[in-house]
């Protein structure tokens, strides 16, 4: 295939394929960050949280089963190999929750409704990516690096799994199993008893496209001659290089992030006509939309200070059991449920606390 197609185009075509994964999990298994938060503290219905476990248990069964047969070396991925801050992880995280709650759902679920033919989402996204961007590589990033700085780890992996293995004695890979098998049974057969058969079904898919982008870039990296990133799907700086690529496209090359952005959006559209048919949507209220896009620059900010989003941290670095992930997604739910709650319940908020 790297003969066929080349490198950038090989990393291009597995996020592509697991972005339509994504995609379709997310219009036919109802899969969402913010609607897992809202159904299980405002509609009493955990369906969706135990549909994300799930998600997240096959991908660490997937990707420390691959580490086990040699497939991958984790510490590869950027999650592992990179140390960031817990500064960072928590107000990232925090402003990325509640701005997920401000803009209507997080970049992943934008591309989701962009795909059903939503047009608030195509603005959203956009200034969500040229935020994310402002901070990455634009005018905030001197600030951002000298407050925050991202040191790499070349010696040690990053993670809970490799760091007990490393004071035990035991192999990371026996570990990260256990774990993935306990959350995943849990919640299997949690979503079993209540006959949640579609939350489980496009769960697992979901996982195993997470996993699937793991593999697929570490493949290429180590067949291959350049430097790629062993990474998966995470959906705000994607954003931005979608956007980027559009525009000077001749000047750049494709890669994984792009064609995972792609994907989700094919993925959604099959999905909106197998369930139930494609329509244009527009915002007919100003003041919502200006909420939404300050929601959008929250999210931005967030998520490159918190180095991810809901999924790139709540499913693709909390699968590798990297020592950051468990911080940001839980301060992603925490800003999340405050923002939920404000807009539920008025400006209220100071008082329920």
């Amino acid at each position: 295939m790297l003969d066929l197609l080349g490198e950038a185009w090989t990393n291009t075509l597995v996020g592509l394929v697991g972005g339509i994964v994504l995609g379709l999990a997310a219009r036919l298994g109802r899969l969402c960050t913010l609607g897992m938060i809202e159904d299980a503290h405002f509609g009493h219905d955990r369906a969706r949280l135990w549909m994300w476990a799930v998600a997240l248990g096959v991908a660490i069964c997937a990707n420390f089963a691959a580490e086990a047969m040699g497939l991958i070396r984790l510490h590869q991925a950027i999650y592992l190999y990179n140390g960031f801050t817990l500064a960072g992880a928590a107000l990232g995280g925090l402003m990325f929750g509640y701005g997920m709650a401000q803009a209507g759902n997080c970049g992943f679920g934008m591309l989701a409704r962009l795909g059903g033919g939503d047009l608030r989402a195509l603005v959203i996204a956009l200034v969500m990516g040229v935020a994310a961007y402002a901070m990455l590589s634009g005018p905030l990033a001197a600030l951002r690096a000298r407050l925050f700085p991202i040191e790499p780890h070349p010696e040690a992996a990053q993670g809970w799994a490799h760091s007990i293995g490393a004071a035990t004695g035991l192999p990371p890979w026996t570990l990260g199993l256990a774990a993935g098998l306990v959350l995943l049974l849990a919640a299997g057969l949690a979503l079993a008893r209540a006959r949640r058969w579609t939350e489980l079904a496009w769960g697992a898919a979901a996982g195993g496209a997470i996993s699937g982008g793991f593999l697929g870039t570490s493949w290429v990296a180590n067949s291959g001659f350049e430097p790629w990133l062993v990474h998966s799907h995470s959906f705000t700086a994607p954003v931005g290089d979608a956007i980027r690529y559009t525009m000077s496209s001749t000047g750049l090359e494709p890669d994984f992030a792009i064609g995972s952005v792609l994907g989700v959006v094919i993925g959604a559209f099959l999905g909106s006509v197998i369930r139930d048919g494609f329509r244009w949507e527009a915002c007919d209220d100003p003041r919502e939309l200006k909420r939404q896009m300050g929601g959008a620059v929250l999210m931005g900010f967030g998520a490159v200070l918190a180095a991810g989003c809901s999924v790139g941290q709540g499913l693709s670095a909390l699968s590798l059991l990297a020592f950051h992930a468990p911080v940001v997604a839980a301060m992603i739910w925490l800003g999340g449920w405050m923002g939920l709650r404000q807009l539920i319940l008025g400006h209220g908020l100071a008082k329920g606390i």
